[in-house]
């Protein structure tokens, strides 16, 4: 007999989250443990620099999250509100609005709020035990192993599921013996190096683009974030999480163009040293800021791993590659993702059959509810990766209309209509390639969306669908990175 009906590897915000659905959806009848490597003083934590993140989130995916396990977040784990996101062209001379109003959060605060919750609602945790793989009879998973921190002693508890939230670079994942449908590894350009810090500051001159105390700004910029961009994302009016995102290739080549040998930790220095509204920023010595007041972490940008489950074993989180691709946003997808998981679980378990067949609904609901649109964004993205500042700042100009704008704001890729307006005259090379990498982007992602729309119904018809999502895709970054030459 299992030692639980449900082991959750990993106490951050997306195994939490997780265990909260299903504990809801179960009538708190499961017995549920959550594995966490950290001390239950530093609950969830992703490195020894802290919970390193933007700390934004859309209030739309908090409400999807309330609304359905009615789990509500309040203050202190929210730490100020926010009306929305601006992207800001290189020139700075056009600007969009998207994902809606928002919130940013204390991640230092908010795990151990969760914690707090989830052992309320009787789930269970061990601290302090590091998980090296998982446990099989057979092909099916039926636990985790690893040690315990603090005896060196071997640990192993079994489960009748697994759900893997260990984070972008998960050992069970890698390791994962049953499945040949869930991608283990994930390709480097598929990830960003991402840094920032949490900083109270004295304002300077008013300039709304490099500071909002109602708005989170992103910066476009190939100069300043290479591949990626940069953010300055208020949690006071004095004070702000600020940092960007590069991608490794993109920063070398950049750093050949200008002759510079930058890292993303002199590019987090000049973006705050060039900040004009930003005045003798100091780091936040607040006890809730203090253990994750700066750090750097890796992200990915790329779509959900394409098959997220075996025979008891699932994914959530970053384990999954879940971020959002066009802005490396985790959040949002994780509360999605942890809803929905906990319903499929919660079935699966009342059937008593948690075979690969039986938790394969989990695929087709993250999809449905947000997955659809990740694979158009990711192509998207390598597209934009590929522009120059002049590029961007033009098609950002010139060719989104108000459609393109209102999908980009529901975090989807644009058709853009403004390509289309009459009379529209694309002048020199250089526009014309803009204008026909968007046209493309824009037609594949018709195709892709499509293409997730039929995902197969059951793991009989998924090595044909994904054959041709890879040949698709594959063939789509080839033409992609054609635009930048």
């Amino acid at each position: 007999m299992a030692d639980y009906d449900v082991i959750i590897a990993g106490g951050g915000l997306a195994g939490t989250i997780t265990a909260q659905a299903i504990s809801h959806y179960t009538n708190q009848n499961a017995k549920i443990l959550v594995v966490d490597r950290n001390s239950a003083m530093m609950p969830g934590r992703k490195s020894l620099s802290g919970w390193v993140c933007g700390d934004a989130c859309s209030k739309e995916a908090v409400d999807f999250m309330t609304e359905r396990i009615k789990v509500e977040w309040t203050r202190p784990e929210i730490e100020h509100d926010v009306k929305g996101v601006m992207a800001f062209s290189p020139d700075k001379e056009t600007a969009i609005p998207f994902d809606g109003a928002g919130y940013m959060l204390n991640r230092q605060k908010l795990p151990e709020i969760q914690n707090e919750r989830c052992q309320k609602m009787g789930i269970e945790f061990e601290f302090e035990k590091n998980l090296s793989g998982l446990i099989y009879e057979g092909q099916q998973v039926v636990g985790v192993q690893g040690t315990d921190s603090k005896t060196n002693e071997p640990f192993k508890k079994t489960a009748k599921i697994v759900i893997d939230a260990t984070g972008v670079a998960s050992m069970l994942r890698n390791g994962l013996k049953n499945s040949t449908k869930v991608e283990k590894r994930i390709d480097r350009r598929d990830l960003e190096s991402t840094g920032r810090y949490i900083m109270y500051f004295e304002p300077g001159q008013k300039e709304l683009s490099e500071f909002d105390p109602d708005y989170c700004i992103i910066h476009l910029d190939q100069d300043i974030a290479p591949g990626g961009y940069g953010w300055v994302f208020p949690k006071a009016e004095n004070k702000v999480n600020i940092g960007l995102g590069v991608e490794k290739s993109l920063l070398e080549r950049r750093n050949n163009r200008l002759g510079k040998k930058d890292n993303v930790e002199s590019l987090m220095k000049e973006y705050l040293e060039r900040n004009t509204v930003i005045k003798n920023p100091k780091l936040s010595q607040d006890p809730e800021d203090i253990n994750n007041n700066s750090g750097i972490f890796q992200v990915s940008v790329r779509r959900q791993n394409d098959c997220m489950v075996s025979a008891g074993y699932m994914m959530v989180g970053d384990s999954a590659w879940m971020p959002k691709p066009i802005d490396a946003g985790g959040i949002g997808p994780a509360l999605i993702a942890g809803t929905i998981i906990g319903n499929n679980v919660a079935k699966a378990l009342e059937a008593n059959d948690v075979s690969e067949a039986s938790l394969w609904q989990y695929n087709l609901d993250f999809i449905k509810e947000y997955g659809y649109k990740t694979a158009g964004l990711e192509l998207f993205r390598r597209l934009v990766q590929q522009m120059t500042n002049e590029q961007i700042s033009y098609g950002m100009k010139h060719f989104l209309g108000n459609m393109d704008v209102e999908s980009i704001s529901k975090g989807e890729h644009p058709d853009f209509s403004g390509l289309g307006k009459i009379g529209m005259i694309i002048r020199g090379a250089m526009n014309k390639t803009v204008a026909d990498g968007l046209r493309y982007t824009s037609k594949e992602n018709q195709w892709l969306v499509e293409h997730y729309n039929n995902y197969p119904k059951d793991p009989s018809g998924f090595d044909e669908w994904n054959k041709t999502l890879h040949g698709r895709m594959d063939a789509a970054f080839a033409k992609v990175e054609a635009f930048g030459k």
